[in-house]
């Protein structure tokens, strides 16, 4: 069973990226070549090889996730290489790690493309950057946009916030939705996906996360693909931080 299990892994990985994983199981085979073999057998022989997401959903939650967290540079360069082998395009991946700017903050975003960079001039793509088109009025548009996830969010959001910081619900708004959601080389499925795997990993925002498994139900994820993301982050971000978003996954789905 356990020679099963590799075998499993090994042929998951390499439709991902086959020739990383080479170069990881020997740059530990001196060190701690059980490290590897445990990647391979749980990493992507017992989690990768779940049904319930497909690859590209997986590396987009992987992308996101490596790029919140901000300390996984290596991982996160053999990740977008495997996310664009799975098929995602560069402009998606680029939107993933935009958005985080919103969960994470700048710094994480902007060294995450310096990854990205790195990647594309590896691979010779040649790419032209996407820019959005301005908006007159931002926060109508980041309005219309967070009413596809919950109809009533701006309002919640005015309600918690008018009394001691109004400024915050012009610029989650504004920028999280007006700017950030509103563009278009991301499907809102995917956008959902990807808030959802970073929030679980950063382990730091349990009502934020349960906001996005709510309106990854709105936008049509299953309840599965939500729990397949989650249970995949076990993997980057440890055990705990998957019990802690499953749990706030098992009190959205019974409040429904």
């Amino acid at each position: 069973m356990e020679n099963d299990r590799y075998k499993r892994g090994w042929s998951k990985l390499e439709e991902v990226d086959g020739n990383a994983g080479e170069v990881v199981l020997e740059s530990l085979k001196d060190i701690a070549p059980d490290l590897g073999k445990y990647i391979i057998e749980y990493g992507f022989g017992d989690i990768y090889s779940r049904d319930g997401t497909d690859l590209r959903q997986k590396e987009i939650a992987v992308v996101a996730a490596l790029t919140a967290m901000g300390n996984a540079a290596p991982q996160l360069k053999v990740h977008i290489n495997g996310s664009l082998n799975v098929g995602c395009s560069v402009d998606e991946i680029v939107e993933v790690i935009i958005q985080m700017s919103s969960y994470s903050g700048f710094p994480s975003s902007l060294n995450a493309v310096t990854v990205l960079k790195e990647v594309v001039k590896d691979r010779n793509i040649t790419i032209t950057p996407v820019k959005k088109d301005k908006s007159e009025d931002r926060f109508s548009t980041g309005s219309e946009e967070l009413s596809k996830l919950k109809s009533d969010q701006v309002q919640i959001l005015k309600d918690n916030l008018d009394d001691i910081a109004p400024d915050m619900v012009e610029y989650i708004v504004a920028y999280g939705y007006g700017d950030i959601y509103s563009r278009k080389s991301l499907d809102v499925k995917m956008r959902q996906i990807a808030t959802i795997a970073a929030l679980t990993a950063m382990g730091t925002a349990e009502p934020q996360l349960a906001f996005h498994i709510g309106a990854g139900l709105n936008v049509g994820l299953t309840k599965e693909e939500i729990i397949e993301t989650i249970v995949l982050m076990n993997i980057y971000a440890g055990f705990p931080a998957s019990l802690n978003g499953i749990a706030v996954a098992k009190k959205v789905f019974t409040d429904l």
